[in-house]
């Protein structure tokens, strides 16, 4: 059978990003030097140990409360509300972290909303709670909380009515109804999204940083940053590299073998043909009322700081021209990059799955889990190890260091958006496959035509959602410029981690503000623009 054009271009992405991957590990492996001791040994232990639990803890707590909020919004569709609640908490992926980190202080803090509260009412302080264990799952659950629950409420809306009207003809209880109805749509849906959630979480930078609160609750992310910027102790921070390097790969590895059900980000209502009892009906909305507290006192924290800041001072400030620059630039060209990375690799794919195309062919199978793999590199290979490895590079080959920085931070974001886009972009391409190959086949069209006439009006709203989310990530992404950061290179996050670290508190409250603005406006206005995505069922 012969090779479609357009397999090839995905498959040598993939083999470029695979040597990428590959030089990065030797890069790290060959520059490391001997010095283990068992008080070294300790350490990283200890390191390990504490990643490992509050990723485990994170993971769990977020997909319960995910689940349970699903649950909630997928049998109160009249919720008034609801829609835009969803849409708020679809926009939980691309909030930058920082500025998360920087919310909850504000509500949780010693000097936040509840502490005030709690004083005012009952003459009550209590403290600084929040930093250490307790906050980071706070935040880990208040970003992936969100996001699991958006996940699994496709999967609730995926299930056929016909189901639950057969099981409400047999007299199935609520809780029968979830066991036999609503558990098997969400099993394969709850594996991979835990799967994801615990490598980010494995991978916490910016919140174990600001919440962590002392060296205890330091995760191997944060030891590599702390061990090149203040210790600047290379060798231990590629020991630690490495460990959590073979890590995330193995668990990537295992999560390539999965199918996902998360493809569909945006779904819309299904009304369920059944009425709940009017106790469980009051139990969901309280999940929903609640929930969407905890989610939108941080960004309401967040708007009613930063309006207090001096805006004038801060775009007078050529540092914050500069970062803003910089940040507009830099997510522009990775966000561009990888809308065509992602089609090239969603193309790739479908050529060895798609029934009128190759997947027949050999060594079809392997190929596709090949380029599935190299797509979800990101979460194998953190930023802060990325990072590590170009400065490396840096000190090995002489360059400007602007130029290190630029394309360290571009290649980072553009990995770190393929396992969310592909997840996006490979489905519906794979629907566009299975309507119109047969016909363009049949008509001799060639790869611009089918292109243009049969794909380009279909795709279109996946690919603005990809150039947005791809915006987005890199706008708010504080990981690989944690270790290039400077005045001579910020980012927009770079610049408001330095105004925390200075205790320029309202003027951080100012640029956290507006880099919220600038996400959430961009985001929202993408998916109302080009319309909603959709993955039929056939």
């Amino acid at each position: 059978m012969k090779l479609k054009s357009s397999v090839l271009p995905g498959v040598v992405i993939s083999f470029g990003l695979f040597g990428f991957a590959s030089l990065l590990f030797f890069t790290l492996f060959v520059s490391r030097h001997g010095g283990e001791g068992a008080q070294f040994d300790a350490y990283i232990w200890g390191l390990l140990k504490f990643t490992l639990f509050q990723a485990f803890l994170s993971t769990l707590f977020s997909i319960m409360v995910g689940l349970v909020l699903a649950w909630s919004l997928a049998h109160q569709p009249r919720f008034k509300g609801r829609s835009l609640l969803v849409a708020l908490f679809s926009s939980s992926l691309v909030l930058p972290t920082l500025v998360v980190a920087f919310g909850l202080i504000a509500v949780y803090g010693r000097n936040g909303w509840i502490n005030h509260i709690t004083l005012y009412l009952f003459d009550i302080s209590l403290g600084s709670y929040l930093y250490g264990l307790f906050g980071i799952l706070l935040a880990h659950v208040y970003l992936n909380a969100s996001f699991s629950a958006r996940s699994f409420l496709h999967a609730f809306e995926s299930i056929p009515q016909e189901k639950y009207k057969l099981a409400k003809s047999l007299g199935f209880s609520s809780w029968s109804r979830f066991v036999y109805v609503e558990f098997p749509a969400l099993k394969s849906t709850i594996f991979s999204v835990a799967i994801t959630i615990f490598l980010l979480c494995f991978t916490s930078f910016a919140i174990v940083l600001l919440l962590g609160g002392s060296p205890a609750y330091n995760t191997l992310e944060v030891a590599i940053y702390e061990a090149v910027r203040m210790d600047f102790d290379i060798d231990m921070a590629l020991k630690l590299a490495l460990l959590q390097l073979s890590i995330s790969t193995l668990l990537v590895v295992f999560s390539s073998l999965l199918k996902s059900n998360t493809a569909n980000l945006q779904t819309d209502t299904v009304a369920i043909p059944w009425r709940e009892t009017k106790w469980l009906g009051y139990l969901q909305v309280a999940v929903i009322v609640l929930f969407s507290l905890f989610f939108l006192t941080p960004l309401m924290a967040i708007m009613i700081d930063g309006l207090g800041a001096d805006f004038t001072k801060i775009f007078s400030d050529g540092l914050f021209i500069k970062s803003f620059v910089t940040s507009i630039v830099l997510a522009g060209i990775a966000s561009t990059l990888s809308v065509i990375v992602t089609l090239l690799l969603s193309d790739a794919r479908r050529n060895f799955t798609a029934k009128e195309r190759l997947r027949e062919y050999k060594y079809a199978h392997f190929f596709n889990l090949f380029i599935a793999f190299c797509g979800n590199l990101y979460l194998a290979i953190p930023s802060l190890v990325m990072g590590l490895g170009f400065f490396l590079l840096a000190q090995r080959y002489e360059l400007s260091a602007f130029l290190w920085a630029g394309i360290a931070v571009i290649v980072a974001n553009v990995l770190m958006t393929l396992p969310f886009s592909l997840s996006v972009l490979s489905p519906i391409m794979q629907k566009t496959a299975a309507r119109y190959d047969r016909l363009a086949f049949s008509l001799g069209l060639g790869y611009w035509q089918r292109w243009v006439y049969c794909e380009l009006p279909y795709l279109k709203p996946a690919l603005a959602y990809v150039f947005a989310l791809s915006f987005c990530f890199s706008l708010g992404d504080l990981g690989i410029i944690a270790l290039f950061g400077s005045e001579d290179f910020s980012t927009l996050p770079w610049y408001l981690y330095s105004l925390l670290g200075s205790y320029r508190t309202s003027d951080a409250a100012g640029v956290a503000l507006i880099l919220l603005a600038l996400v959430l406006t961009l985001f929202i206005m993408i998916a109302r623009l080009f319309g909603r995505i959709h993955v039929e069922n056939d």
